[in-house]
């Protein structure tokens, strides 16, 4: 964060109710039936820089479970599960920058993604699964 001194930035209470607030204002104003994502840095575990990842959702599911279709060979896959919110934030990042760009959203036209009401706890791996607690 670039706060200084006793300030400190805070994240969304509820992300997900943050989308769907900012994804019925849209679908107002433009009549457009669209899915939000909103996102923000993140570091990684055994890698340097930073990506754009999913910290809320509304309009779209925010992983593809690819597992039992067909692999380019005809195999089915067997676990692949796409974090497809967090690789359209990720893109979205390399557009909005991390510094003083002033790009605050993108409109990304295209991307292929599960509609419905997803939301954030799809994408968060269980406590006992998680290696890092």
């Amino acid at each position: 964060s670039t706060s200084q001194g006793p300030w400190a930035l805070l994240l969304p209470e509820d992300s997900d109710r943050s989308a769907q607030r900012l994804r019925d204002a849209l679908r107002t104003a433009t009549g457009a039936d669209i899915a939000v994502i909103i996102s923000d840095s993140h570091g990684r575990a055994w890698r340097l820089g930073t990506v754009g990842v999913t910290i809320g959702v509304a309009g779209l599911h925010p992983l593809s479970d690819l597992r039992g279709r067909p692999d380019l060979t005809g195999r089915a896959l067997q676990i692949t599960e796409v974090g497809t919110a967090d690789e359209l934030a990720a893109a979205a990042g390399l557009l909005m920058g991390q510094a003083a760009e002033g790009t605050p959203a993108v409109l990304v036209r295209g991307a292929t993604f599960i509609a419905g009401e997803g939301h954030l706890r799809e994408m968060l791996r269980a406590k006992e699964k998680d290696l890092f607690r």
